[in-house]
């Protein structure tokens, strides 16, 4: 069979691996990604693994690389992913990435340790400057002689000392002057007045632009603070208390000549300061350039070269220590690719030693490798979310990709409803290469984009089961005539003037001549949407639907347990078994489906008041009962209704006991014929078949057992009668829970063409209510009212409900009949995302 219907087949070999060429070789096959890796050093920590060094060398690349992503990060710039992926660099390219990338990560260390001090003594100096200027305004001189006197006011904006009384002043006055964070200033002010007993004057003023503040890099306004004193005890208090809120203190001069000269010199370094940086700012932009261009690829290749280097770990040396041993899984026919890595791999490295692969038999189960694309990796992923197909058992996921829309449009089927989400997907599936759409963050909308096809097929699918239920957001469409004739009900019968005023609703009978013109060509026919028994008509179609469906629907996953069992040689299990299963199966439930089709075709309107109510009879069935009240269906109906039931209960027993029975003789005669010692394992050879397409991997007693014992000849009856009797009942229970379990198809497609109903006639059927012209105004926020509820309520919720159904449908009620989900899924090693999903 193909991929898709069934695991590959897998193997387990050997590479040998010389020394000197191992690390390209892996690389080479990295790149194409085919083996799976075992650990041959399970006992070994990381620490004592032969190429820890080499790791560690990558580790530190890694943390050079982290460095100088987060120093682009702080200057605004961002990665551009690697346009093509790089292969892994070999040992000489290693140590070039390393030394260059050291050198970039020191310059970029200098040059940010030089623009931050360079930043840091700008903004010193401004803040000095401010502080002048500021205390100009506080200690300026006095006012030329002729000038009017100024009265002493209480102001912050007077200076602090009247010049007239400079020269009787005998003590010196010394002042502090800085600047504070705002939101000290309070409390800065406090403690100094308490400290120092009021013999001071502090000035406080607000620096005219703000400044970035080191410690948090924030942008704010500080506080300059000139503070003049007598004494140098208090002094020395106030330079404490100023330490202890950080606040930066600078000297003030006592003259105002000497001021002057220190702006002049500060407006001089500023502008010297500025130049210099923006000098290392267009450095720094240079070296940040080099960073954006080289580090994609340099991660990538660390990436790459610190996964060869656990791979090695993982691989074991011969004795003598020239050639590495590794043990991986191989899908069979991709040993010729393994092989063609290989050569590669030697060729590149230069030596002169090929490394090849070789096959080995083993007893463990093999890993499961299902290919896929991207049109049914949707539906694998759903059948892998129940379980990973055990190794070589049939997939489910082809036959989902019918199955599961369909039985999915059953619960959903609606026109409208259908073709909205059609067009959904659809425009998902022409735009799937825009990278808006794949590199989307919302993990909600990533998972509608991954099942993308899933959602096309289910719309598609909606749309033709609105069809054959013949709605249309609720509304039934006349596509062909009806076959319906009211003119000739009208014609061929007593309605009078006084009979249609007394009757509102009329009755259409099949059974007069010309009324029923034949079915309707395709769906149910339009009229019914006027019937009054529209309900009671669709509740018994879709009921009697749901049964029939569900029944070939578990058949047919009875059907393919079949093909496992021919595939794994173990024909005993198609007679004791699947042909019990198929006997309980169609006997009672197959026995069902032909009641109902068999009355469908024998009974007619002309008769259908006589016709026999099948559920009677199936629990008279069961009963062994005749009810004289319930007509059969057809002649000697009770005693084929026994045998079906005798030969069902009969069934049972053959599939309890069958299988054990048969194992435990199968054993017993062969400990006679083979008495060995079981030290030896009576192991059987590779199967014949092998070489036609069975598994190297899987003995021929593995496969006899269903993969569950390694060994074959150390069977227990008692495990394996409990695991058939659980099996035997889960199976005769679910086959009755399980076809109840499809009616959920009637009740949540009732439940929607409710749904749809009632919102079009609480919403939108109000917009038509009014025939003015007010009608038609309000009709537009009917309309988007209603877009809305439909879209929110009947699409995603109504939609949601009716995926979980249909999934339950397959994971319970079809997979289990046939799927053991029992297996793990082959991850091999690959550097690029895998192309097979």
């Amino acid at each position: 069979m193909g991929s898709l219907f069934r695991s590959e087949e897998v193997c387990l070999a050997q590479l040998f691996l010389q020394s000197a060429s191992a690390y390209s070789c892996i690389s080479e096959l990295g790149e194409r990604g085919l083996l799976e890796f075992r650990d041959l050093n399970p006992n070994v920590s990381a620490f004592q693994r032969r190429f820890v060094g080499e790791v560690r060398r990558c580790e530190e690349m890694e943390k050079t690389f982290t460095f100088l992503q987060q120093e682009l990060r702080d200057a605004g710039r961002e990665l551009v992913p690697c346009p093509e992926s790089p292969r892994a660099p070999l040992a000489r390219e290693a140590l070039r990435v390393q030394e260059q990338s050291e050198q970039l990560a020191q310059e970029l260390r200098e040059v940010s340790r030089n623009r931050a001090s360079l930043r840091g003594r700008l903004r010193e100096l401004r803040q000095y400057l401010h502080v002048l200027r500021e205390g100009q305004r506080f200690t300026s001189l006095p006012a030329p002689l002729g000038s009017p006197s100024r009265p002493r006011a209480l102001s912050e904006h007077e200076p602090i000392l009247d010049p007239s009384l400079r020269p009787h002043l005998d003590r010196k006055i010394n002042f502090v002057a800085g600047v504070i964070h705002p939101w000290r200033v309070s409390a800065f002010e406090r403690l100094l007045w308490r400290a120092c007993r009021g013999y001071l004057v502090a000035s406080f003023v607000e620096m005219p632009e703000p400044m970035e503040d080191p410690a948090t890099g924030e942008s704010i306004t500080w506080v300059i603070f000139l503070i003049s004193y007598w004494g140098e005890q208090i002094g020395q208090k106030i330079r404490k208390i100023s330490d202890c809120f950080h606040c930066h203190v600078y000297p003030y001069p006592e003259s105002e000549a000497s001021r002057a000269d220190t702006m002049s010199g500060l407006h001089s370094q500023i502008q010297d300061l500025s130049v210099v940086l923006e000098e290392t700012e267009q450095y720094l932009a240079q070296v940040l350039d080099k960073v954006v261009l080289a580090l994609p690829a340099w991660r990538v290749q660390v990436q790459k070269m610190k996964a060869i280097y656990l791979v090695l770990n993982q691989c074991s040396f011969d004795v003598t220590k020239k050639c590495l041993i590794a043990e991986v899984w191989c899908p069979v026919q991709d040993l010729t690719q393994v092989q063609d890595a290989l050569r590669q791999g030697s060729y590149k490295s230069g030596s002169s030693v090929e490394c090849f692969v070789q096959r080995i038999p083993t007893s463990e189960s093999p890993p499961t490798l299902i290919r896929t694309n991207k049109f049914t990796a949707g539906f694998q992923s759903i059948v892998d979310a129940y379980g990973v197909a055990s190794y070589q058992e049939v997939n489910p996921a082809p036959y989902a990709i019918i199955t599961f829309p369909f039985i999915f449009a059953i619960m959903f089927g609606d026109v409208g409803h259908g073709l909205l989400m059609f067009l959904f997907a659809l425009w998902m599936v022409l735009y799937e290469n825009s990278p808006s759409l794949q590199q989307a963050s919302n993990e909600i909308w990533l998972t509608f984009f991954e099942g993308r096809y899933l959602i096309l097929l289910m719309g598609a699918f909606s749309i033709y089961t609105g069809f054959i239920y013949n709605e249309c957001f609720s509304k039934a469409t006349v596509i062909f005539p009806s076959a319906w004739s009211v003119a000739t009900m009208a014609n061929h019968s007593s309605w009078s003037s006084a009979y249609l005023a007394t009757h509102p609703s009329l009755t259409l009978d099949p059974n007069i001549t010309g009324v029923f013109q034949g079915p309707y060509p395709f769906g149910i026919d339009p009229i019914w949407s006027l019937a009054t028994n529209h309900l009671n008509f669709l509740n018994s179609f879709k009921m009697k639907m749901s049964v029939v469906l569900g029944i070939v629907h578990m058949g047919f996953g009875v059907m393919l347990g079949v093909f496992n069992h021919v595939h794994f040689h173990q024909s005993h299990r198609l007679v004791l078994e699947f042909l019990p299963e198929m006997v309980f199966l169609l006997a009672l439930f197959g026995y069902l489906v032909f009641l109902i089709f068999y009355k469908w075709i024998k009974f007619s309107a002309a008769d259908s008041m006589v016709a026999p109510s099948i559920l009677i009879h199936f629990i008279d069935m069961f009963l062994f009962t005749f009810n004289a009240n319930n007509l059969p269906l057809y002649p000697g109906q009770v005693p084929v209704q026994n045998v079906l039931v005798v030969l069902a209960l009969a069934s049972v027993p053959v599939l309890l006991l069958g299988t054990p029975l048969y194992l435990c003789c199968r054993q017993r005669a062969r400990r006679t014929a083979h008495p060995a010692p079981a030290a030896e394992g009576e192991q059987e050879p590779l199967l014949e078949g092998q070489e036609a397409g069975n598994s190297v991997n899987a003995t021929k007693d593995d496969v006899e057992s269903g993969g569950h014992s390694p060994d074959a000849e150390h069977l227990d009856f008692a495990e394996i009668f409990m695991h058939q009797a659980i099996h035997t009942i889960e199976y005769c229970l679910g086959c009755v829970s399980n076809t109840a379990s499809y009616l959920r198809l009637w009740a949540l497609s009732l439940a929607h063409a409710q749904l749809s109903e009632v919102l079009w006639t609480m919403v939108m059927r109000q917009g038509f209510v009014g025939l003015s012209y007010v009608g038609g105004v309000v009709l537009v926020p009917v309309f988007a009212a209603f877009a809305v509820l439909t879209v929110a309520i009947l699409l995603v919720m109504e939609g949601l409900s009716a995926f979980l159904h249909a999934l339950r449908l397959h994971w319970v009620e079809f997979q289990n009949k046939f799927y053991v989900g029992a297996g793990y899924k082959l991850c091999p090693f690959a550097f690029a995302p895998n192309a097979w999903e």
